[in-house]
């Protein structure tokens, strides 16, 4: 199968940012703007004192036979549902630990 040639001049897309006035900003000006978005609020050293780096664990893919109801029931939820299944799991794990702990 031929492969298509892709145009070395790609039509430029109109780039809406005000980059002189971006670039004009000063760190007080970044600073002062941070501290008033209030969809992004200032964090603490409280905030990362149980922060720690880390990998998360591995995933070990298995074959489950799981009730239906239970199963479209997370599906409903939307994308991602595995996740959240996997989620649900840790955390009855983490409160068993506890328990046992």
């Amino acid at each position: 199968m031929p492969r298509k040639k892709l145009s070395r001049s790609a039509p430029a897309t109109k780039d809406r940012t005000d980059w002189t006035r971006v670039r004009s900003f000063t760190e007080n000006d970044i600073e002062r703007m941070a501290a008033a978005d209030e969809e992004n609020p200032a964090t603490t050293e409280a905030d990362w004192a149980q922060a720690f780096v880390g990998l998360p664990p591995r995933k070990t893919r298995i074959h489950a036979s799981l009730d239906s109801d239970v199963v479209n029931w997370f599906r409903q939820q939307g994308p991602g549902y595995q996740t959240r299944m996997n989620a649900v799991l840790r955390r009855y794990m983490a409160a068993q630990q506890r328990k046992t702990g």
